[in-house]
């Protein structure tokens, strides 16, 4: 996935097989967040911005880190609902195979929602170093930051359904609770970044 163009991703996402889908996109959308933002801090900094420049300087390693983490994800994402698939394949034929598939199920869905449950942890990064990188950054390019926030909160939002769809099939619930813990932070996230929206979208009015 890192190294095949948008173009083929896109055919790969518009075909009919198990993966990538929705989780993968999620997790596009934190790396696309990601880039935004090192790509503000980067036009951050020189003399004219040298009283922020720690700041700016840990917003770029962050950043870049973040945007690692969520093609991690993405990858691990599109491998883990293949698996998905291919338990569900799995023969039904008698009373011994059926439990096995029922277990590989359970532990393929365990899997499948763990990818997108982290995507709502990076997302949460993001925002934060938006509401970081808002007052201080070049103000010539400060629609990225809200373009990062949006991707941050599309990001959030559309892995909290990838890890809803699984929950119906895990019945551990220490696994269940640890799962609807992540996506119980998704509104907070949603509306953090609704909010640098709407300072940028502000500022942008005067």
């Amino acid at each position: 996935m890192r190294d095949e163009t948008i173009s083929d991703f896109l055919d790969r996402l518009a075909d009919r097989v198990p993966a990538p889908g929705g989780g993968a996109s999620a997790a596009l959308h934190a790396a696309q967040a990601g880039a935004l933002l090192a790509m503000v801090a980067r036009y951050s900094t020189g003399e004219k911005y040298a009283a922020h420049q720690v700041m700016v300087d840990r917003i770029i390693r962050e950043a870049d880190a973040l945007r690692g983490r969520a093609l991690t994800l993405a990858e691990q994402d599109a491998a883990a609902f293949t698996a998905v698939a291919d338990a569900y394949r799995l023969p039904k034929d008698s009373e011994q195979a059926r439990a096995a598939r029922s277990a590989a199920i359970a532990r393929a869905l365990v899997g499948a929602a763990r990818p997108p449950a982290e995507v709502i942890t990076v997302a949460l990064d993001a925002v934060e170093l938006a509401e970081a990188l808002l007052p201080i950054g070049n103000p010539n390019v400060i629609t990225d930051v809200a373009a990062a926030a949006e991707a941050a909160r599309a990001a959030a939002t559309t892995a909290r359904v990838n890890v809803e769809v699984n929950l119906t099939g895990i019945r551990d619930e220490r696994t269940r609770g640890a799962l609807l813990a992540d996506t119980a932070r998704v509104d907070e996230i949603a509306a953090r970044a609704e909010q640098i929206t709407a300072a940028v979208r502000a500022e942008l009015a005067k």
